[in-house]
């Protein structure tokens, strides 16, 4: 593979990476958009209870 085929095949690959991370960060921007925001503490608080961190 020649050096310019390396960069094309480069910039391809950082492009689906940075669509990925797009789409995820919009995914959860969209889906904590949309909770109540009970239902966001109850989530956070089991993780805490869950890993052990101290949360009251």
């Amino acid at each position: 593979m020649n050096a310019i085929a390396r960069t094309a095949a480069s910039a391809r690959a950082g492009l689906v990476q940075a669509l990925m991370v797009a789409a995820l960060g919009l995914g959860v921007v969209m889906v904590a958009g949309h909770l109540q925001a009970s239902a966001l503490h109850d989530a956070a608080h089991d993780v805490r209870h869950a890993t052990g961190f101290p949360c009251h």
